[in-house]
């Protein structure tokens, strides 16, 4: 199965958790930002937080920065693992551990969306929700599974593979 003749399909290993992380990166939080935008133009939310307000955005933007970081370190650590369960079936092991990895780093950016939503809804500054939710499309646009990337973790596997280590469980961590 691994050998050289044989031509990987990336596109099919990609497309599943691409869609995924479309869904819950740009369209779940878009959703959001369209209802803030809504009741922008429609009603006052009035600011709760005061003089805070500031801070907050700031706390929220280095909340945001950590759980970049936090995201770059847990892909990179879940792809040096075996997610191949037997060679002969590498391709649809790699996208299912793929996607199996990929679903929680998804849902990780997509939390910086909603502080943007938590923070419109405590001070009323759309700009700064706006900032918030393109943060986290920023983040999934560096994340997101690439051709480059999944030849990578292809040669990565089959390394793995060639040592003997395949993936022994369910769970993906």
């Amino acid at each position: 199965m691994l050998n050289k003749d044989y031509e990987i399909d990336y596109h099919s290993i990609i497309a599943k958790t691409l869609y995924s992380g479309m869904f819950i990166n740009i369209l779940i939080p878009m959703a959001g930002l369209m209802l803030c935008y809504y009741l922008d133009q429609k009603s006052y939310v009035a600011n709760k937080t005061g003089d805070m307000a500031n801070g907050l955005f700031y706390v929220f933007g280095l909340l945001a920065v950590l759980q970049a970081g936090y995201v770059f370190w847990m892909r990179s650590r879940a792809f040096r693992r075996p997610m191949i369960r037997h060679e002969d079936t590498f391709e649809q092991d790699l996208a299912a551990g793929l996607f199996k990895v990929s679903r929680p780093i998804f849902l990780i950016i997509s939390s910086i969306s909603f502080y943007g939503y938590i923070y419109y809804y405590l001070t009323g500054r759309f700009k700064e929700a706006v900032f918030l939710v393109f943060m986290s499309f920023l983040i999934f646009q560096v994340v997101r599974p690439r051709i480059g990337i999944v030849k990578k973790l292809v040669r990565e596997q089959k390394v793995l593979v060639q040592k003997g280590e395949f993936l022994r469980s369910d769970l993906i961590t």
